[in-house]
């Protein structure tokens, strides 16, 4: 067996810097682990945008070059110095180790075990998921029947909200850009989805009446936010987790001052460096528990093994997909 990698020597356009490489595979075991490190053959790992900014030399993180991109992973474990992690698990990554390889070894507490579901599921369950559930549970009390609101519904995000908003009662109000993206969001689960345009406003507040949404999800910037701003409670909470528009926030004091808004910025990676392994663990098995129920499922569009990577990453900058691509290593 040959060891696999998708590896970039210099920031660039994904597309031309980024290279798939072999090697040989080394012949160790257990007792060439250090103490607590484990061994995981990589199973799937997703394309996400964060992977794409990384390359290019544009996210929060920059590393050291030659690298490898992959901020999350499915994998099964072959080999444990670990007494919490067994041979055979199923795991997931939740810090960042470079994924885009057929193999990694860590400490165990780079990964979360979790129950078992679809290993392509597991290998999207770190991002996308997890940012919605804090969306929903970590800034305003919902209660069943309460709105909550959010742009770029038809996002990989976004689809996580809707579904699991179904599952606590909370109703969910999509805007998007496209009227053909609106069947496959009720389809999904959401209780209204509206064009995201001028007249957007109005139209929650026909739906809502005196229930405003409490929540506003944004992941886009610019007017859209604004129009989110508009359209929440009296001490609304306001998230930011993207920007997809490029645009930044310019918030009219009106909000601020009399309907006492509240803005927040989001991003996952902060929050698995501030909550322990229980907390984390707790939050992952809970979405796990809906994908093996079938009530929480994210959409793949193509699955591509590492050697097809330029093609791959071409696909995944289209606009024109139906879920995620993802690289298999299995």
């Amino acid at each position: 067996m040959k060891h696999q990698s998708v590896r970039f020597k210099e920031f660039g356009s994904p597309a031309d810097v980024l290279t798939y490489e072999t090697e040989p595979e080394e012949k160790l075991t257990s007792s060439d682990l250090k103490p607590n490190e484990v061994r995981v053959n990589i199973q799937f790992s997703p394309i996400n945008p964060a992977d794409l900014n990384y390359i290019q030399g544009n996210y929060g993180i920059r590393p050291d070059l030659p690298a490898i991109p992959g901020v999350e992973s499915s994998g099964i474990v072959t080999e444990s110095a670990s007494d919490k992690i067994a041979v055979g698990d199923l795991v997931i990554f939740i810090t960042r180790v470079g994924t885009w390889q057929s193999q990694v070894t860590c400490a165990a507490d780079d990964l979360v075990v979790i129950p078992a579901i679809p290993p392509e599921q597991a290998a999207m369950l770190k991002v996308n998921p997890l940012t919605a559930l804090c969306l929903l549970e970590n800034y305003i009390e919902l209660k069943p029947g309460d709105f909550i609101i959010q742009n770029a519904a038809n996002s990989g995000v976004g689809q996580c909200v809707i579904q699991i908003a179904k599952q606590l009662g909370i109703k969910t109000i999509n805007l998007v850009r496209r009227a053909e993206l609106i069947p496959e969001l009720l389809e999904l689960g959401a209780d209204h989805v509206l064009l995201d345009n001028t007249f957007v406003v109005e139209q929650v507040r026909e739906i809502c009446g005196e229930n405003s949404p409490k929540l506003a999800c944004n992941a886009v910037g610019g007017d859209s936010a604004l129009r989110l701003m508009d359209a929440i409670a009296e001490q609304g909470q306001h998230i930011t987790f993207g920007a997809m528009s490029m645009r930044s926030l310019k918030v009219p004091n009106k909000f601020l001052i009399f309907k006492r808004i509240q803005l927040h910025g989001l991003w996952v990676t902060k929050w698995l460096e501030a909550n322990d392994h229980p907390t984390i663990q707790t939050a992952y098995h809970r979405l796990a528990e809906w994908v093996a129920k079938g009530q929480l499922n994210q959409a793949i569009d193509t699955i591509y093994k590492p050697e097809q990577i330029t093609q791959a990453i071409t696909h995944a900058t289209t606009d024109k997909r139906q879920g995620k691509i993802l690289l298999d290593f299995s």
